[in-house]
């Protein structure tokens, strides 16, 4: 998409995923077989966006492993941060790459189905004249473990309900971000209850590879055997079948 950059926040511990992420980095779990990063770099390939830039910090080797397949070579780019910087001093410290360009900002921790071209759409088109972002917002089942954002009658951002560090980058804009709901599909990976949930969601998409190197080894990685015991764990505690599959 012309002059839209990308940039995937990845570098994260992935604390309250333990014990997946001692071994095996959040932004890479694997989702009905395939890794989480692979379908944020799915929808960005879909759009057309061609410029991606990939903050690494925990277990960066992993993620600039699968950065390296072919298919990634050309318009994907990791950048390794020493320290997390926060979403705010990530932007910063790459103003240069993403001058005079929009940014399509994503954690890619998060799961999401949804339709991203009506997404950058209303971005570029419909959202209100007076905003300079547009947020994605989605309903969450247990409000306390996101954040929540009130809303003016035209879908303008006028209150976060939630503590920000002062690294972030949103409460400086407050009357200035326009929202466009995900009626769909969003999780937070931040849990191994939500990792399991996200298993069984209906997305359908075309990935970029099927029988590269990387993928093979990946499908060998015990962080499955780790997911599909942990589930059943789960399962039993709550009298459930089993929902990894």
């Amino acid at each position: 998409m012309k002059n839209t950059k990308a940039l995937l926040l990845s570098a994260g511990f992935g604390t309250r995923l333990k014990p997946l992420t001692d071994i095996w980095p959040k932004c890479l779990m694997p989702i009905q077989g395939r890794p989480l990063l692979e379908y944020w770099l799915v929808i960005l390939n879909n759009l057309g966006i061609n410029n991606v830039l990939v903050n690494t910090h925990y277990l960066s080797k992993y993620v600039e492993d699968f950065l390296k397949q072919p298919q990634f070579l050309d318009w994907v780019k990791p950048v390794y941060e020493n320290r997390l910087l926060g979403t705010a001093g990530t932007i910063r410290n790459n103003m240069d790459y993403y001058k005079n360009s929009t940014i399509l900002l994503a954690h890619s921790d998060n799961w999401t189905c949804c339709n991203f071209c009506d997404f950058l759409d209303y971005h570029h088109n419909h959202r209100p004249k007076s905003t300079v972002m547009t947020m994605m917002t989605f309903i969450c089942p247990n409000p306390s473990t996101c954040g929540i954002v009130e809303l003016s009658y035209d879908g303008i951002v006028v209150k976060f309900h939630e503590k920000v560090k002062s690294s972030e980058v949103l409460p400086q804009f407050l009357g200035k971000i326009a929202t466009w709901e995900n009626k769909k599909i969003h999780r937070d990976i931040g849990t191994i209850e939500s990792l399991i949930k996200a298993q069984m969601d209906e997305c359908n998409f075309p990935m970029l590879s099927k029988n590269h190197l990387w993928q093979q080894n990946f499908l060998k990685n015990p962080i499955h055997d780790m997911l599909k015991n942990s589930s059943t764990i789960m399962c039993k505690l709550s009298g459930k079948s089993t929902l990894y599959q």
